[in-house]
């Protein structure tokens, strides 16, 4: 049997086809939760660029929030992931952890690889940690 370009070309493709669909579909790097303690170690007390995003709203934010933090609501933050580099961590933050977990589901699906959701700010509070 003599095999053509043409018919080795068709077996190759469809090798290549039959084995990325055995791989499934491509699956978005998972959420990292992080504590407070955690993230002043690695983000604060040994300076790693990064971007502190609080997800509660412009009120919430006003009456307290972790230095640093940039306020972009749950509610925008799907609008406005061109203000969210996709080349450096995001740390997530809102009240109580259920926000900033809806958050992180949203930018991890956006294709973000380093999403960190540091839960509510009142873990933070409780630790003693500054608030501004």
């Amino acid at each position: 049997m003599k095999l053509t370009f043409s018919s080795m070309l068709g077996v190759v493709l469809t090798a290549v086809i039959l084995t990325l669909s055995a791989c499934g579909p491509a699956v978005p790097a998972a959420v990292q939760e992080i504590a407070p303690a955690a993230y002043q170690a690695e983000f604060v007390n040994a300076p790693q660029a990064h971007l502190l995003v609080d997800v509660r709203t412009p009120e919430e934010f006003s009456g307290g929030h972790i230095p640093g933090a940039v306020n972009i609501p749950l509610q925008e933050l799907e609008t406005r992931l061109t203000e969210i580099p996709a080349d450096s961590p995001v740390v997530l933050y809102c009240r109580s952890g259920n926000r900033s977990a809806q958050a992180a589901d949203i930018l991890r699906e956006a294709g973000y690889s380093r999403v960190y959701d540091l839960g509510g700010i009142n873990a933070w509070q409780s630790q003693g940690l500054p608030v501004q």
